[in-house]
C-alpha cells in the first residue's frame, strides 16, 4: 500500500523531470546566453552623446556638401535608446552610404546597428538594411548574422531566419560552423512548414542548402547538397541556366541535376554516411515535375537557348539514373528514415555547443580591436580639432597685427 502511494507520488516529478529534460535539448539546438549576452559589447567604454546634436551636425554637414565622418556616424548608433531612435538612424545610415565616406562605415557600427535593432524591437528595420545592403552599406560579420538568425529561430519566425541565411549565401559567408549549423537548422525548420515557394526562392533555397551542405561531411551535408543541386535543377531546366546564376554565386556551368546525382554517386562510395529518405523523395518530386518538359516544351515566357535545350533532352536519363543509385543506396543501406529536420536537429545538438567557446574567444578579441581602433580615430580627431584651431588662432593674430 505505500509503495502504491508513493509510487504515485512520484509519477509527476518523474513527468516534470522527463519535460524539463526535452525542453532544455530542445533549447539546446539555438545558441546560448552566453553566446547572445551583451555584456561584452556593454562594457565598452561609453561615449554618450546627444543624439538632435548629432542629428543636426550631420544635416549641416550634408548641407554643406562636406563629409560625415565614421566615428560621427558610430556615436549616432551607439547612443540608440528607443524603436523610434532606431527608425531615424535608418535614414542617417543610407545617408552616409551616399556620401564620398560610404567606404568608412565600421564593423562595430554596423554590430552596434544590429544589436540595437534587436534590443529594442526593431529586428524588421536590420533584416530591411540587410537585404538592401548596397543602399546601406550593411556587410556584417559572421558572428553578427549568427545573432540575427538565432533571433528569428527562437521567435519561431524561419522564413525570417532564412531570408538572413540567403544573405549569407550571398556574401558566401559558411566558414564558420556556427554559421553553417544555424543556417542548416533554419532552412529545414522552414522546409518542414511545406511552403509555396516561388522560383526565385527555389533558387534561393537551393543554393543555400547546397553552400552550407558542401561545408559539412556528414549525413546533413550530403542530404542538404542532393536536395540545394536538385532545386536549382528545377530553375534550371524550367527557366535556363542564365536564371540560375543570375546574381548568385554558383557556378555558370550547366548540369544541376547531374550534380546532384553525382551526390548521390558519392555517398554510395562513403562510410558511414546517409541520406534522407525525406530529402529523396523531395528530389524525386522534382524530377516528376520537370517530366512534363521532357518534349523540349517551354511552360514559361523564358527564352531558353541552345544548351538549355540540350540539358531538358536529358531529364529521362536523369530520371532513369535517379532510380539506378536510390537501388543501390537501398541495397547498401545508406538511406536514413529520418527527415532533412530531424537530422540537423540532431546534429545541432551534437555540434553547436562545442563550437560557440571559440567564437565567444574570438568575439571577444574582435571587440578589444573594434575599441582600439576607435580609440585611435578618436585621438585622431582631436589632434585634427587642435591643429584646426591653432591654425585659426594664427590666422587672426595675423590679421589682428596687419
Amino acid at each position: 500500500m505505500a509503495a502504491s502511494i508513493l509510487q504515485r507520488c512520484l509519477s509527476p516529478v518523474q513527468t516534470f523531470s522527463k519535460c524539463v529534460s526535452y525542453r532544455s535539448i530542445a533549447r539546446r539546438c539555438l545558441l546560448s546566453s552566453a553566446y547572445t549576452d551583451p555584456a561584452v559589447w556593454e562594457q565598452r567604454q561609453k561615449d554618450p552623446q546627444d543624439l538632435g546634436q548629432l542629428a543636426s551636425l550631420m544635416d549641416r554637414t550634408y548641407e554643406r556638401k562636406f563629409p560625415v565622418s565614421s566615428l560621427v556616424i558610430a556615436r549616432f548608433i551607439d547612443n540608440l535608446s528607443s524603436k523610434e531612435e532606431v527608425d531615424q538612424a535608418q535614414y542617417y545610415l543610407y545617408k552616409f552610404r551616399h556620401s564620398p565616406n560610404c567606404w568608412y562605415l565600421r564593423d562595430w557600427t554596423i554590430h552596434s546597428w544590429i544589436r540595437h535593432c534587436l534590443k529594442y524591437g526593431a529586428r524588421d528595420k536590420a533584416l530591411y538594411s540587410l537585404k538592401n545592403k548596397v543602399q546601406f552599406g550593411m556587410f556584417p560579420d559572421d558572428f553578427t548574422l549568427n545573432l540575427l538568425i538565432d533571433s528569428f529561430i527562437k521567435d519561431k519566425d524561419f522564413k525570417g531566419a532564412c531570408s538572413v541565411v540567403e544573405e549569407v549565401m550571398l556574401q558566401e559567408s559558411f566558414e564558420r560552423i556556427s554559421t553553417q549549423i544555424l543556417s542548416l537548422y533554419a532552412l529545414s525548420k522552414y522546409l518542414a512548414t511545406k511552403p509555396e515557394l516561388s522560383w526565385q526562392e527555389e533558387r534561393n533555397m537551393g543554393a543555400s542548402l547546397m553552400l552550407a551542405g558542401l561545408k559539412q561531411e556528414n549525413s546533413v551535408g550530403f542530404s542538404a547538397q542532393l536536395l540545394g543541386f536538385a532545386l536549382i535543377g528545377k530553375v534550371e531546366l524550367s527557366r535556363g541556366i542564365h536564371a540560375v546564376f543570375h546574381e548568385m554565386p554558383l557556378i555558370w556551368a550547366p548540369g544541376y541535376l547531374g550534380r546532384a546525382l553525382a551526390v548521390m554517386n558519392a555517398v554510395c562510395d562513403y562510410r558511414d554516411v546517409k541520406l534522407s529518405a525525406e530529402v529523396l523523395d523531395h528530389v524525386e518530386k522534382i524530377l516528376q515535375e520537370l517530366s512534363v518538359i521532357s518534349d523540349g516544351q517551354n511552360d514559361t515566357d523564358t527564352m531558353l537557348d541552345e544548351e538549355d535545350e540540350l540539358e531538358r533532352q536529358k531529364l529521362s536519363e536523369y530520371m532513369n539514373r535517379f532510380k539506378e543509385l536510390k537501388e543501390r543506396l537501398v541495397s547498401q543501406e545508406k538511406i536514413d528514415s529520418r527527415s532533412l529536420e530531424s537530422l540537423v536537429s540532431a546534429l545541432t545538438q551534437q555540434t553547436l555547443v562545442t563550437c560557440e567557446d571559440a567564437d565567444i574567444s574570438e568575439y571577444q578579441k574582435k571587440v578589444s580591436d573594434w575599441e582600439a581602433e576607435r580609440q585611435q580615430l578618436i585621438q585622431r580627431e582631436r589632434e585634427t580639432k587642435e591643429k584646426n584651431q591653432k591654425e585659426r588662432l594664427n590666422k587672426q593674430s595675423v590679421s589682428a597685427a596687419q
